[in-house]
């Protein structure tokens, strides 16, 4: 036997076995402590039983409320470039290519990109993007798939 009942806090249909009478939980919605209220004729439920259309009450959906407001969730909006001191300098990308890296039996596109970011400085970079392209292979004329970084960068 279940018992069916709802929290005070914020409305939320709560069912507990009949044996957790009278014990303290806390209510999954929005975690008040709750006591297991005594079973009574409205609020038992059997194990198994289905409610048929005739006996079904239609509940609408209840929005918590509280008495709080909602905490932010950006904790610090980021300046405006404009904002930024370096105003003498421009937005520039640089698109690094994986092919244009790739050397018989070496593969340098880890170091040609920590090289051109070393050059630009950590502070210029504004931010670092992956990009997907194809191209056609010449020697086999299949069309090939492949990866780079886009930096976005002040100078």
């Amino acid at each position: 036997m279940d018992i069916v009942f709802s929290c005070p806090g914020c409305h939320q249909e709560l069912v507990v076995d009949a044996q957790g009478v009278g014990s303290e939980i806390e209510c999954p919605s929005c975690e008040k402590q709750l006591t297991v209220p005594q079973a009574d004729a409205a609020n038992v439920k059997l194990h198994g039983e289905s409610q048929t259309a005739a006996n079904r009450v239609e509940k609408p959906f209840v929005v918590p409320t509280y008495d709080k407001p909602a905490e932010s969730l950006i904790t610090k909006a980021l300046p405006p470039l404009e904002a930024q001191k370096d105003k003498d300098k421009i937005l520039r990308i640089k698109t690094i290519r994986h092919t244009d890296c790739k050397e018989v039996g070496h593969d340098g596109f880890d170091e040609r990109v920590t090289e051109i970011l070393n050059q630009i400085g950590e502070t210029n970079i504004v931010s670092i993007n992956t990009i997907n392209y194809s191209y056609v292979d010449l020697s086999s004329k299949q069309l090939l798939s492949d990866f780079g970084v886009a930096i976005v960068y002040k100078g």
